[in-house]
C-alpha cells in the first residue's frame, strides 16, 4: 500500500458519517461527504443519525443513504425521563454495531451531537479508523469521551489540547459555504435584491432559519429607534415568527427596514451588510469569519454546555466581535449596532480581525484525511 493511504483501485472506500440532530451538525457533515466524492467518485457512504430528526431528511435530500438510530439526548431537567434515555442507547449501541458489521466501513465520521455517540464508541471497540469533526471552541461531552479511540480530530479553534490529545488534533476550520469572495461586487445587485437603499448603511439581523424570539421581540420593542436612525434594516425574523412580525408592521413607515421570513441567498444578504447581528453557532461563526465583516453576536441561551457563549467569546477576545449577551438585548442591541455603524475604526478593527480567524476548504481538507485514513 502506498504512503499517501490510497487504497487498492478495485475496491472502493466505505465510510460512515454519524451524527446530527441540528442543521450546525448535519450540512457540515454533507459537505464532508460531498468533498469525499469529488476525490473519489467511487467511494460508498453511508450516513447513520437519529431517528426522528432533522438529518433523516436533509441526508436523502442531498442524496445519501442514511440510517437512523432510537437515540435521545440526555434530558437535564427531568432527571425521571432519562431511563427511556438509557433504553434508547442500549438499543442504538446493538444497533451500530450491527450496522458496522453489516457495512463493514474503513472508516467512520464523527460530526458530533448524541447522534454520533453509539455509533462511535462501537467502532472504537472494533479498532476501525475513526476521524471526529468538533466545530466548538468548548468541546461537547459526546466528542470527548469520544476522543481517546479517534485516530484524528479536526478542530476549528486553537487551544483545544485542554479537550484532546495534542497529537491527533488538527486544525482545518468548519466546513461551511465558500462562496463569499466577492460580496463588495455583489453589493448593488444585493441592495436592489432588498430593495435597499445604497446611500444608507445596512444592518443584518439573523436568528437561524426558524428564528429567535428574543431577538425578533427585541427588535419589535425598538422599532421606533430603527425608524428613525440613519441606517437601514435587512431583518430575517425566521419562519415562525415572520406572519405575525409581518402583522406587527403593517400601516407602520418600515421603508427601512426589509422584513424576511428566510433569505435564501446568504451571499446577497452579507453583501448588503455593513454589519451583522447574529446568533453564535460554530458553523455561523466560521461563515461570518469568511465574510470578514463587523459582527454583534448574541449566544443563544438554550443550547448544550453554553456553546455558543463559548464561541462568541473566543472572537471577542481576539476583538474581533462584539457579544452581547441574550437578556441584555432589550437595552443593548440596536444602541450599540447604532454605535457601531458610526465608529469606523472599531468597524475596520472588528472586520480585519475576524477575517485572520477565517479558514478556508475545510471540507476538502478533512476529506483528504477520511481518504488517507480509509486506505490503512
Amino acid at each position: 500500500m502506498k504512503e499517501t493511504g490510497y487504497m487498492d483501485p478495485q475496491r472502493h472506500r466505505k465510510i460512515i458519517i454519524s451524527g446530527g440532530g441540528t442543521g450546525g451538525h448535519i450540512f457540515p457533515a454533507i459537505s464532508i461527504a460531498n468533498a469525499v466524492r469529488e476525490k473519489d467518485h467511487s467511494a460508498e457512504i453511508l450516513f447513520v443519525g437519529a431517528e426522528g430528526k432533522l438529518e433523516m431528511e436533509k441526508v436523502p435530500a442531498a442524496g445519501y443513504r442514511i440510517i437512523g438510530l432510537p437515540v435521545s439526548g440526555i434530558k437535564r431537567k427531568s432527571l425521571s425521563g432519562n431511563f427511556s434515555v438509557f433504553l434508547r442507547l442500549m438499543r442504538s449501541l446493538r444497533k451500530s454495531k450491527k450496522i458496522l458489521k453489516e457495512f463493514k466501513p474503513d472508516v467512520v465520521v464523527g460530526v458530533g451531537g448524541y447522534a454520533s455517540g453509539p455509533l462511535l464508541r462501537q467502532a472504537g471497540k472494533m479498532k476501525i479508523p475513526m476521524l471526529i469533526q468538533e466545530q466548538n471552541s468548548y468541546a461537547g461531552i459526546t466528542n470527548r469521551l469520544l476522543a481517546r479511540k479517534a485516530s484524528v480530530i479536526c478542530v476549528a479553534y486553537d487551544g483545544m489540547e485542554k479537550y484532546f490529545p495534542a497529537g491527533r488534533i488538527v486544525k482545518t476550520g468548519n466546513p461551511v459555504r465558500q462562496d463569499f469572495e466577492n460580496l463588495e461586487r455583489l453589493k448593488p445587485e444585493a441592495l436592489s435584491l432588498f430593495g435597499l437603499s445604497a446611500g444608507l448603511p445596512v444592518v443584518l439581523i439573523l436568528g437561524g432559519s426558524l428564528g429567535a424570539g428574543s431577538i425578533n421581540s427585541c427588535l419589535l420593542e425598538n422599532i421606533g429607534l430603527m425608524k428613525v436612525s440613519e441606517c437601514q434594516w435587512l431583518w430575517q425574523t425566521g419562519k415562525l415568527y415572520y406572519e405575525k412580525i409581518s402583522e406587527s408592521l403593517s400601516g407602520s413607515d418600515t421603508r427601512k427596514i426589509s422584513v424576511h421570513g428566510f433569505i435564501d441567498r446568504m451571499d446577497m444578504a452579507f453583501a448588503a451588510a455593513d454589519i451583522i447581528v447574529s446568533r453564535a453557532g460554530a458553523g455561523t461563526i466560521s461563515e461570518l469569519c469568511l465574510v470578514g465583516k463587523p459582527v454583534i453576536l448574541i449566544p443563544s441561551p438554550n443550547v448544550a454546555e453554553d456553546h455558543q457563549t463559548k464561541n462568541a467569546m473566543a472572537l471577542a477576545g481576539r476583538n474581533a466581535a462584539l457579544v452581547i449577551p441574550d437578556k441584555e438585548i432589550s437595552e443593548l442591541l440596536v444602541p450599540e449596532a447604532l454605535k457601531l455603524v458610526a465608529d469606523r475604526e472599531r468597524r475596520e478593527s472588528f472586520a480585519r480581525n475576524i477575517s485572520a480567524m477565517a479558514e478556508r476548504n475545510a471540507d476538502r481538507r478533512i476529506a483528504e484525511m477520511v481518504i488517507k485514513l480509509a486506505g490503512k
